[in-house]
Parts: C-alpha cells; structure tokens; sequence
C-alpha cells in the first residue's frame, strides 16, 4: 500500500514538473516567466543593429498579429529605404517573429538584418520573452572568452571547441549583430597550392604568395607572420570547406601573381557566406554567443597573467567574466575617424567602408596591461568605394574585366596594381574620382554585381555611346579608350600601363555596359597589436602576456605597409583559427 501511494506521489511530482517546464523558461536572472506563444496587443518596441546603426521600430499587435509597424529612427543610406519599406510590409499580419533566411532581401544583408532583429525584438516583447541584447549577466567564469564576434572570433571559438569539446566558450559582442567587417567583405580568401587551386588547373606556389604579400606591404611586414599565413592557408581552406563553405570558385585580386582568391561559386560575397557557416558551427560547437555585451577591460593576476575580462551589459550595468584565457578579436579601427586622422593627418575627412563598431577599443585594454603595439600609422584605403553611399565595391569586378577611367573618359593606370597605387592614380584625377567600367559578361560572371545592381549603384547604356551620355563625360573618347584596351586584352599585353594578361581576362564588348561612380575610402588598419606566430599578444621586449591570444585586424606586422586584396579574411580564418587551437592547446 505505501509503495502505491509512493508510486502515485512520485507520478503527481513527475507529471507536474513536466507541466512547469512546459508552461514556463528560466531567464538569466533565475526568473520564472510564462512561455508565452501568442503575440500580446499593444505597442513594443524593438531594436537591431544595421548598415550604419542602430534601428529602431515600434510595433502595434492587434487581435494578436501585427498591424502597424513604424521605423522610429535608422541611419542607413538613402538607398536602404527600399529594403526597408518591403521588410515593413512583409510583418505587417504575422503573428510569429520573422526570419532573416527567408524573409531577408538580397542585396541588403545588413540592412535586411537590422530590422528584422528589430521587428523581432518587438515581438519578442509581445511574447513576454526576452531579446538578446536586453538580457542581464552577472559574475561567471568560463574556460575561454573570445571579444569580438566576426570572422576571426567565430573561427577562434570553433576552433578552441573542436580541439577540446569539453571547454566552456563564450564570444562577447559589443554590437547587436554578428560579423563586424566580416559582414563587407565580398573579395574572398588567398591562398596557395590548395587542392581547389589544384583541380582547376591552377599553378601557385606558397612561395610566391609569400613573395607577392611581402612586395604589396612594401616589405615592412614581419616576415615570419607572412609566413605563417602561407603555410596554414590550405589546411585553414580544408578546414572551412569542411563546415560547409563554398570556396570552389578562385579569382584574381590586385598584387595577387596568380588566381588564389578562394570564394563561393559565382563569385558570390564571401563574408555573409563565411558568417553563415561559422555561426552555425558556433551552435553545433555549443559556443555562447553574447550580443550587444561590450568588454571594458582585461583582468589580470598578481603575476600579470590575463585572467578574464570586464564586461558592460546593454542596460549599462557591469559584470566580470573570468576565464583561463582570452582571445581579442575587436578588428580595426577603421571607424574611428579620429584615431586614424591623428595617426594618419592626410586621412582626415575621407569616407570610411567600415562598420560603426571598428573603433580600436582594445588597444587600452592591451597597453594598460604592458601590451605593445606595432605599425599603427599603416592605414589602408580602398581605391572602389561607390562615390555616395560609400559601399564597398570588391576588387574581383576589376579582377574579373573591368577598368577604370576618369572624367574625360581615358584609362589611367594599372587597375590590378596595389591598392595604394591605385587610389593615389584616382585620387590624382579630376575629383579625385573615378569610373568602374565592365560589360555584361563581367556581370554575369561575378554574383557580387547584383548586389550592387539591387542597391541602384550601377549606370546603365545599351551602348558605350549611351552609358557615356549617363555619365556625363566625352562619348567619343571612352568608346576610343574601351576599344584600345580591348585591343591589348587581346594581344595579351598592355603596352599602355602594364596590366598583366592573367590580368585582363576578357574584351570589353557585350552588351549592355556599367558603370560604378568610385573613389578611395578608408578601409583597413594594417597595425595593431604586437603579436608571434602562436598569436600571444607580446610587450615591447617581445615577451608574450600569459593567457592572451589575438587574432584578426586587431593585431599588426602582417600586411607591412598596404594589404593585399583576399589577404584580409585569409588574416581572419587562419589566424582566428590558430589562436583558437593556441588557447586549448595552453589550457591543457
């Protein structure tokens, strides 16, 4: 009898403990809420992080579904308010948040982003659950903590968690949405002597990529950092491919000998397909990802050794996270405006490409504790920003055919030389601007174009005669121009300005034709944080700091003095990476 009525009270218990976890959640602070399905009316607001900022929205539910939805501020380029305007649209009767695989509009990624994380923390709201970015931590502990929640953060904590699956990670995010400047980057990732290289036909040498980054960077590189780029360039490669990226189609870059600018098929942007697989292996990997969580500071033990980070939550508050080591992964400081103009002064009032979160903060962490820094004034600019909405347009459309030419409808220079080269030749033209020339065949063989095709960048003329009447500049002249360099692309040689063969791969001659209104912008920091091949972040003596690891942009001495084009997000997955495997490897 008393086993019975044990039996039925364990049953009673069982069954209600059931019913609690079904009806309820546990948020940050150990709160029991109701997990409320059904969208409550009434006014929410949310907000999301876009191109250029925060946006922020107030969502008005009725009869449970979305009625109206207001954009209440935003900062993104008038060009964005298409986009915008559909994504309202599409929430308008839902009753459910939104998703950004399927309801996001191509050719606005970040901007599609940015308010559906915005419609979506609304509606969070109506549900009674929590966004993100308005949860609350307090004091923790993990084994390793990665700042910064781009390329080479993401590819750090995958990396340290493959290598140790029983490490407890966490990424901390200062913005509301992932990626960084991983999210701009369209070109792809150099490497050589790969097996994709290697199907394809494609004849590279590690020695020459050695070779060709140490001449772009004016040889003020570390030569030992560019090594090590070079030798874990394909195992990084393998690597990727083997989570899931797409980097079968390989183009030229600009300083590049060879075609070793690995990318997804078509040409597509390698940065949003790049964030895609790496948060994806985060949450197969069980890594927490922590947005709009902004660190303030690095911990350290009495000895010196990095022991955590101080960490601000969204609603101001603070707490500390300790951990066995920390990996910096913060970028540049390309959006520092300030900082680059008082390093650089002959930067002062260009356009910047990068996003609002590059500011260069944890160089204070870094230097309070001893850290060094290295190179600080070798800035790079961008030589194709679109001229008003200052949007990055990827060097592959020159690499794939086209050329530039200036207002008098002339070419100008080498368009697949250095960077720096090329922005000074467009800066030495009247307006200090240029025009981004390519065919149709440039723009089927390059699926980055579409993107620019869909954000209304793109001049149009069934005939060059015609685009030149769009473009306000001498028709007879640019057809001239177009018809001399189609006559050296096919001679194989450039008598005019020395572009390679590898180099000018197609003529000039489908109809229609385009063009892209370009000057130079501010694109990429190339010093940083002093750090060895192991990514230790070092002091001035050249002694590493116990328990601190860098990797990305936010660190120098790899690209010397100007970067080469696909050397960016090779930095950021090879070395993200390595500092990863560097991390578990300390801990065990």
């Amino acid at each position: 009898m008393k086993q019975t009525i044990l039996w039925m009270l364990t049953t009673i218990l069982i069954l209600s403990g059931l019913a609690t976890l079904t009806s309820c959640s546990n948020d940050d602070n150990g709160i029991v809420e109701p997990a409320r399905q059904v969208l409550q009316d009434g006014e929410w607001t949310g907000t999301g992080e876009g191109r250029s900022g925060s946006i922020v929205v107030k969502v008005v539910v009725k009869n449970h579904q979305v009625e109206q939805v207001t954009v209440v501020s935003q900062s993104e380029s008038v060009f964005a308010q298409e986009t915008i305007n559909k994504l309202v649209a599409k929430a308008l009767g839902r009753t459910d948040v939104m998703s950004v695989e399927v309801d996001g509009i191509s050719g606005a990624t970040l901007t599609s982003t940015g308010v559906i994380d915005a419609i979506n923390a609304a509606l969070l709201a109506a549900e009674g659950k929590r966004a993100d970015a308005e949860k609350i931590y307090h004091d923790g502990t993990c084994d390793i903590v990665v700042v910064g929640a781009g390329g080479a953060g993401l590819s750090a904590a995958v990396a340290a968690s493959e290598a140790d699956d029983g490490l407890k990670i966490v990424v901390l995010e200062k913005q509301g949405i992932l990626g960084g400047n991983t999210n701009y980057s369209t070109g792809g990732i150099n490497a050589a002597e790969t097996d994709i290289q290697k199907g394809l036909g494609i004849e590279d040498t590690k020695q020459l990529f050695y070779d060709d980054t140490m001449r772009g960077g004016k040889y003020e590189n570390i030569p030992s950092l560019v090594r090590n780029l070079v030798d874990n360039g394909p195992a990084t490669i393998s690597w990727l491919t083997g989570l899931g990226a797409d980097l079968t189609d390989v183009g030229l870059m600009g300083g590049s000998s060879v075609k070793r600018t690995h990318r997804p098929q078509g040409g597509t942007a390698i940065g949003p397909h790049l964030m895609k697989v790496l948060k994806t292996a985060c949450q197969k990997e069980n890594v927490e990802i922590r947005t709009s969580n902004k660190v303030t500071g690095l911990l350290t033990s009495v000895d010196g050794r990095v022991t955590g980070v101080s960490v601000q939550n969204a609603n101001g508050s603070s707490y500390k996270l300790t951990a066995r080591a920390v990996i910096i992964a913060t970028g540049g400081f390309g959006a520092n405006l300030a900082m680059v103009a008082k390093l650089q002064p002959s930067l002062s009032g260009f356009a910047t490409l990068n996003h609002p979160g590059a500011t260069g903060d944890a160089f204070d962490w870094v230097t309070a504790i001893g850290g060094a820094t290295i190179q600080m004034a070798n800035i790079q600019i961008h030589p194709t920003a679109e001229a008003t909405n200052h949007i990055l347009i990827t060097e592959a459309v020159r690499g794939n055919g086209a050329i530039l030419v200036n207002h008098d409808g002339q070419r100008f220079c080498n368009e697949m030389d250095t960077r720096d080269v090329v922005s000074a030749a467009i800066l030495a033209q009247s307006q200090g601007e240029a025009l981004l020339v390519f065919d149709q065949t440039v723009r089927k063989s390059l699926a980055s174009i579409e993107t620019y095709a869909n954000q209304h960048l793109l001049s149009e003329g069934s005939t060059l005669e015609e685009l030149a009447g769009r473009l306000g500049i001498p028709a007879a002249q640019f057809a001239q121009a177009v018809s001399r360099y189609n006559a050296w692309q096919k001679a194989g040689r450039d008598d005019d300005f020395g572009r390679s063969a590898t180099g000018m791969p197609i003529a000039l001659e489908t109809a229609p034709f385009y063009a892209v209104r370009v000057k130079p912008a501010i694109h990429h920091t190339m010093g940083g944080l002093s750090v060895n091949t192991e990514t230790q972040v070092l002091r001035a003596d050249g002694t590493p700091i116990d328990g601190l690891f860098a990797a990305g942009e936010v660190t120098g001495g790899l690209h010397g003095a100007n970067r080469l084009g696909g050397n960016g997000v090779a930095d950021i997955v090879v070395n993200g990476r390595l500092a990863g495997l560097a991390a578990s490897k300390r801990l065990k």
